[in-house]
């Protein structure tokens, strides 16, 4: 009886140990889970490096932004933003200079830039438009009109209803792409007579804001209240024209890389067409989520609807 009695309670001893066994390895089992799950959204390891975005000063203002952002929430990354124009940051993406080149035109439009090696990240829609120092006099112009003063057949503005001040044109520089979409949309290809130019959008601003009379383009985002956007034909520059291209004068904000992005690079072109950029960032520094357009455009300037 008595080795009985043992027997049964040596079996219940052996018992309680594997029970208790299997339930310390399944706690762990848990324990070691979730320890790797939220070591997964811990380990959302920042990135780190260094990268150099050239090109486009009509996006400047919100690369740099963006940039400031990014950096803030990954300490370890730099990204250098720098202006110079389209022209500038295809061709130095293209000879791999640079990672990143900004640009308000299609690759294939420029000469002189093999379009085939470069990938084409649309980021955004920036409308553009005409401004013009408050001493003109004017708010709105009819295309024609536009044509005719940036090629030098009216010369003053009391011709269009405006002050009797001179006109004085300024251009943005060979090469640019605002110059390129201002060119091709606003005045349907017509030869800009020869005139002052600048490299940065916002210099243009401060000229004509400081210059009576004076007449010129920049992005949508450079509008401000030192100078006056015009309308033309009775249309506003404004988000909503450009959407359903009732504004025609637009252009994509577009980030090429040389080949598929990677490391750093990529991680900065995906936050960019993150939605915290995409919602909030780029309608509030002026510019369109490439996701309002109602309408598409390609390299040739063709306009479908989507």
């Amino acid at each position: 009886m008595k080795k009985k009695f043992f027997g049964i309670l040596t079996f219940l001893l052996l018992a309680g140990i594997v029970l208790a066994a299997c339930g310390n390895n399944s706690s762990n089992g848990n324990g070691n889970n979730n320890a790797s799950e939220n070591g997964g959204e811990e380990k959302q390891e920042k990135v780190t490096g260094s990268i150099t975005a050239v090109g486009s000063t009509a996006m400047q203002p919100l690369v740099e932004e963006a940039a400031s952002q990014f950096q803030a929430e990954n300490p370890g990354a730099t990204i250098n933003v720098q202006g110079g124009g389209s022209g500038t940051g295809l061709s130095q993406v293209n000879e791999g200079v640079v990672d990143i080149g900004n640009s308000d035109v299609f690759a294939e439009e420029k000469e002189g830039i093999d379009a085939n090696k470069l990938v084409d990240h649309k980021i955004a829609v920036v409308g553009m438009g005409p401004i013009v120092n408050k001493e003109a006099g004017v708010d709105n112009l009819t295309k024609a009109q536009l044509i005719d003063i940036f090629t030098g057949k009216i010369k003053n503005w009391k011709e269009v209803g405006g002050k009797d001040v001179d006109i004085v044109v300024i251009n943005r520089a060979e090469g640019s792409g605002t110059r390129a979409t201002f060119e091709k949309f606003g005045l349907d290809g017509a030869e800009p007579v020869k005139a002052q130019e600048q490299d940065s959008s916002g210099t243009v601003v401060k000229i004509v804001s400081e210059t009576p009379g004076a007449i010129s383009y920049v992005a949508f985002s450079y509008f401000n209240d030192s100078v006056v956007p015009l309308k033309i034909d009775g249309v506003e520059p404004t988000q909503e024209n450009v959407e359903t291209n009732d504004w025609k004068i637009w252009a994509y904000q577009h980030m090429y890389t040389n080949g598929e992005p990677k490391g750093l690079t990529k991680a900065f072109i995906d936050y960019m067409l993150s939605d915290e950029i995409q919602s909030n960032l780029i309608p509030e520094l002026g510019y369109i989520p490439v996701t309002g357009m109602k309408v598409e455009r390609d390299a040739q300037g063709n306009v479908t609807n989507k």
